[in-house]
């Protein structure tokens, strides 16, 4: 790596203050963004979805627990697979130290993928995560929510993602929806996010923003091919 400009500390200073004005005006655009995402109108849920769990099986509701607000991060982990996708593993391995903090806040957070729940179960214990995880198997949750595809979708292309059309795509892709549930009970999806707009949820990247070599993927081959298992980058 090529070193920058190397300058006083009296040039460095006014360089950071000029950046620091750039910073607050992102922050504030930011905000202003999260108040507008909070405006959109909601959709109810009428589709009896059922999931799987280690509990047995769970209604869209019930995944709320005692909260009125549940994120589900769809998690590419397909029937037959005996891995999940490393990009959602990397997302994944920040979600735990979140949990009570979120509940604090009157938030569910749930993971759930297409695989049978016997299928992913020993890679959740592999990875040592706790945050609860369950199986959309036998439903339409996935596909409603445009995260999994059949393979002669993929094959014919035409399949919507991150709301825009593609010609091609794999069966499974990632994505994290949020929902609602009022007093009567009644369950709405209010936001739903993919590809880049996960990146708020990966707190690795949030630090490797701050070094000089930044997320360094430029010249990969694709977003995330450095990224490995946590248990697999050796030493």
């Amino acid at each position: 790596m090529e070193p920058n400009r190397i300058v006083s500390r009296e040039e460095w200073l006014a360089a950071r203050a000029a950046l620091l004005d750039e910073e607050k005006k992102l922050t504030a655009m930011k905000d202003e963004l999260a108040a507008k995402r909070r405006t959109l109108p909601w959709v109810r849920v009428e589709k009896p979805y059922v999931f799987t769990g280690p509990d047995g099986e769970e209604s869209l509701s019930d995944l709320f627990g005692g909260h009125s607000q549940l994120i589900v991060y769809h998690f590419m982990f397909g029937p037959g697979w005996e891995q999940g996708c490393k990009s959602c593993s990397f997302l994944s391995d920040h979600i735990d130290a979140t949990l009570p903090h979120l509940a604090a806040r009157d938030v569910s957070f749930v993971v759930v993928s297409r695989a049978p729940l016997e299928e992913f179960l020993p890679f959740r214990e592999r990875m040592g995560w706790r945050f609860k995880w369950v199986s959309s198997s036998g439903s339409d949750f996935n596909f409603d929510h445009h995260v999994s595809f059949g393979s002669r979708e993929v094959e014919e292309g035409g399949n919507v993602y991150n709301y825009e059309t593609h010609a091609a795509m794999s069966e499974e892709m990632p994505g994290a929806s949020v929902f609602v549930r009022n007093d009567a009970g009644e369950v709405f999806h209010t936001y739903s996010c993919y590809a880049r707009g996960l990146d708020g949820l990966i707190g690795t990247y949030a630090y490797l923003d701050l070094v000089p070599k930044g997320r360094d993927e430029a010249d990969l081959d694709f977003t995330m091919a450095w990224v490995r298992y946590h248990d697999s980058y050796g030493t």
